[in-house]
């Protein structure tokens, strides 16, 4: 149960003075939709509100607050603006415009023969100075009331800043004093304010109290992690010690020797499998660096100890293509692995399930559905979860707490993450790092081109096609608010294309449903498509060796771990493969450094810490999808800054001072809550 202390800030956003069902639909487009949200909605800059006597053509685009007299209404009807001519210190006309004025409210705000003190951003209007929709008309003896500096919030159509800031204040009003949850001598080392303290001063702009709301978020979310971990240690995992037969089975009928590397990660998981605490381990490794096998290994050592394993994939694309890959590896060792997404259905998934719970089915692959309240397993001893920041940790839970005691776990990514943001995501896991390659891998050669030389690219892919080649071309991805702009590209780009080579173009974007995306990879694949256009669907997943060029439109819109994420998908195979970033005519110095980096460097863990420090502010894991949400309040620098404090702090609670239980364990509950990290105080309770 929530504490009744957070009630009045989880209330519906609605219980706000002046919050109709018009201004709630404006709220829920920027995510707010409780007194929380627009909280945590912190400012992003400031106004500068300069105090002037008279305006000049100098003040133009400056937000100004002077002293006027009202000389006239004009106005050329009812459905037209409303122009109140009025005159400042030094007698010059300016005028204060109003599209609407619904009841006479401006005439009323600026009555004629009046003095008022006006503030808003003076721009110009043909050959007169003018204020649009001031922020504030008052009478002059209430001047003082106009603040010099203002806080200015992300808004959105129809939305005013002087209105978001009135409901931040009613919100204001309903803030608690919370007990302190972070360390003593933190708090005393950086002469930080209470929480609630710092939320104020932050919705005034005071950048110097940012670190201690960013710190909380961090503290939240590693003492969630932290109890995670003790909650599944405590509650045990049944020790897999397996005999090796199947593994080694697996291994000789490799048509080539493991790399050092995933010889190392597989004798680490073999080892953590069998201790009785629960394996809780993160699997990193570069674009084909053969994670699949390693964790086919560990899933087999869980089936000679007579226990199931399960595998889960973000993506229906990318769960039947590690089932493609883990047949053809099981081919004659006898273990049964089977499917299950959303598509398996009537006697077919029914069957699966009764197989499941019979313990017939020694590996299950899939989506979420593997965790789904029907889906029962007799003996659930490994789960393995891919593209690991795509689930949360609710997700990974349920499917962990599908066993009787806690499964092992094994957490896979394949985009190589910096130190920083590896604690903030993984916190306490241990990890296996895959940094070689398998033989077979060939080199890609990466270009940058501009755009203007788009023909030479298209005829380039002419000559290769011609050749019998195959190859992917990648329509740029745009922000989610620009709905289906990224499938009008790829639509645009296959029509072109389609025209100019004919039937052996296809194309596979997002929206498409999981029968027609199999099909066209599966034309991919035989080579009745030669050539690929698609949205980033393609980023992980997609194995097909004979692709030997890939094509990345408008690279500079793309983050550099998926960047190179695409340029894995060639070089698979023994052809010499080349990835050609086709960029725009003018691009910023920050987009050159980037396409300079990912065409010098094949290695992730270098483009990841790079691009961790060029981009800054940006999301270095990619599109945001369906897992934890983002940091609301701390920022790629302030993570990196604090997140090894917040650890320490954390670890010093749970492993010192009594955990949740102690005296400031309470506040650290609180804490939990108010971040929506709560699954980890249920977590304690069912543990």
């Amino acid at each position: 149960m929530r504490p009744d202390i957070l009630n009045p800030l989880f209330a519906e956003i609605a219980a706000l003075k002046g919050v109709g069902p018009a201004l709630q639909r404006q709220l829920e487009r920027l995510e707010i939709a409780r007194v929380i949200d627009l909280l945590f909605h912190l400012p992003t800059g400031e106004i500068e509100r300069l105090r002037v006597d008279a305006v000049h053509g100098g003040l133009e685009g400056k937000v100004v607050t002077l002293a006027v007299d009202v000389v006239a209404h004009e106005t050329r009807g009812p459905k037209s603006p409303l122009r109140v001519r009025v005159r400042d210190g030094d007698g010059n006309l300016l005028d204060i415009v109003f599209f609407t004025d619904r009841g006479g409210y401006a005439r009323q705000l600026l009555p004629i023969g009046e003095r008022r003190v006006v503030s808003g951003r003076l721009d110009r209007f043909g050959q007169n100075l003018q204020i649009v929709h001031p922020d504030h008309v008052v009478v002059p003896e209430k001047a003082g009331d106009i603040p010099e500096r203002e806080a200015v919030y992300g808004l959105t159509e129809g939305l005013t800043n002087r209105r978001l800031r009135t409901l931040v204040e009613h919100a204001l009003e309903r803030v608690p004093a919370l007990p302190e949850w972070a360390g003593a001598s933190l708090v005393r080392q950086r002469a930080w304010p209470h929480w609630h303290e710092a939320l104020a001063a932050a919705h005034a702009n005071d950048r110097a109290v940012r670190d201690r709301l960013a710190y909380d978020e961090l503290f939240a979310n590693q003492l969630a992690l932290l109890l995670m971990r003790q909650a599944s240690r405590r509650k045990g995992a049944l020790p897999l010690r397996g005999d090796g037969r199947l593994i080694d089975a697996m291994l000789r009928a490799l048509p080539y020797r493991p790399t050092g590397a995933q010889q190392r990660a597989i004798a680490e998981i073999t080892g953590d499998l069998a201790q009785s605490a629960p394996m809780l381990r993160l699997l990193q490794g570069d674009v084909g660096s053969g994670k699949t096998l390693v964790a086919l290994a560990a899933m087999l050592g869980a089936v000679e100890a007579d226990a199931q394993a399960a595998m889960l994939a973000p993506t229906e694309i990318l769960a039947r293509q590690h089932m493609a890959n883990i047949a053809a590896l099981l081919d004659g060792i006898g273990v049964r692995a089977e499917i299950l997404t959303g598509r398996e259905k009537g006697a077919q998934r029914k069957a699966i399930l009764a197989d499941l719970a019979a313990g017939d089915i020694h590996i299950l692959v899939g989506t979420h559905a593997i965790f789904q309240e029907a889906v029962d397993y007799k003996n659930l001893g490994l789960v393995v979860v891919d593209e690991q920041h795509r689930f949360g940790v609710a997700q990974r839970l349920m499917l962990a707490d599908k066993a009787e005691k806690t499964a092992h776990m094994l957490v896979m990514t394949a985009t190589p993450i910096p130190r920083t943001l590896t604690l903030t995501q993984y916190g306490e896991m241990d990890i296996s790092k895959l940094d070689e390659m398998p033989p077979g891998r060939t080199p890609v050669e990466t270009r940058v081109i501009s755009q203007d030389r788009l023909e030479e690219v298209v005829e380039g892919v002419g000559r290769l096609l011609a050749d019998g080649g195959r190859a992917y071309w990648v329509c740029p991805l745009v922000e989610e608010s620009e709905g289906a702009g990224d499938l009008a590209a790829a639509d645009a780009r296959h029509a072109m294309l389609k025209e100019r080579f004919g039937p052996i173009v296809g194309l596979v974007h997002g929206r498409m449903k999981g029968p027609e995306k199999d099909a066209v990879m599966a034309d991919f694949q035989s080579g009745r498509i030669q050539l690929l256009v698609a949205t980033t669907v393609v980023e992980v997943g997609v194995d097909v060796p004979e692709a030997s060029l890939m094509v990345i439109e408008q690279a500079e819109r793309f983050g550099l771990a998926q960047l190179h994420q695409l340029r894995g998908r060639v070089g698979r195979g023994a052809a010499r493969s080349v990835c050609l970033l086709v960029r725009a005519p003018n691009i910023s110095e920050t987009a050159r450094s980037r396409l300079a980096l990912i065409r010098r460097s094949t290695d992730g863990f270098e483009i990841a810490e790079e691009d961790l420090k060029l981009r800054g502010g940006g999301e270095l894991l990619g599109v945001r999808q369906s897992g934890d949400p983002e940091f609301r309040i701390a920022t790629p620098e302030q993570v990196g800054a604090l997140v090894e404090a917040a650890r320490d702090d954390a670890r010093l609670l749970v492993e010192h001072e009594g955990g949740l239980s102690g005296p400031r364990g309470e506040a650290a509950r609180i804490l939990l809550y108010l971040f929506g990290r709560d699954a980890a105080v249920g977590l304690l309770r069912s543990g």
